[in-house]
């Protein structure tokens, strides 16, 4: 079983600004507390992601690569809003950060997450980083769809 194991922040300023970025659409086609099951397409490529119910900063995920029409067919059937946002990746002290800058109705919104290998695990925070948000459901991203 595939456990993701993520913590999230708000952002602050815009020193973590690197590039271009890579620019994602995903939608719903469930977003029940108890399961999630996303579709997205991250530039030419495209995914399907079924996620458990988070405890903390865990939860079970599986993800598949799919054919990018397809991805688009099932963008056509999620509920709600579709996001559109743009992903940059920064390496900060050792770790892997995703920074997605978000477009159209959550225009403005900047949200960092970090994958670790277990829950407590230390981390360097970056001098962007803001007040972490991990169990806060307003910024699940099921929850901005």
């Amino acid at each position: 079983m595939g456990t993701e194991i993520e913590r999230k922040f708000l952002v602050a300023g815009d020193g973590w600004r690197t590039g271009e970025g890579l620019r994602l659409r995903q939608g719903y086609l469930n977003r029940a507390p108890e399961r999630t099951v996303r579709v997205r397409l991250a530039g030419e490529r495209a995914f399907l992601a079924v996620k458990g119910p988070t405890t903390g900063a865990v939860r079970a995920e599986f993800e598949y690569e799919i054919p990018a029409a397809e991805a688009e067919a099932l963008l056509r059937l999620c509920e709600g809003t579709i996001l559109e946002k743009t992903r940059h990746v920064v390496l900060f002290g050792g770790f892997r950060w995703e920074i997605d800058e978000f477009h159209g109705r959550h225009a403005g919104l900047v949200l960092a997450e970090i994958e670790l290998s277990r829950p407590d695990e230390e981390f360097p925070r970056p001098p962007w980083l803001g007040p972490e948000v991990t169990g806060d459901p307003r910024y699940f991203n099921s929850s901005l769809a």
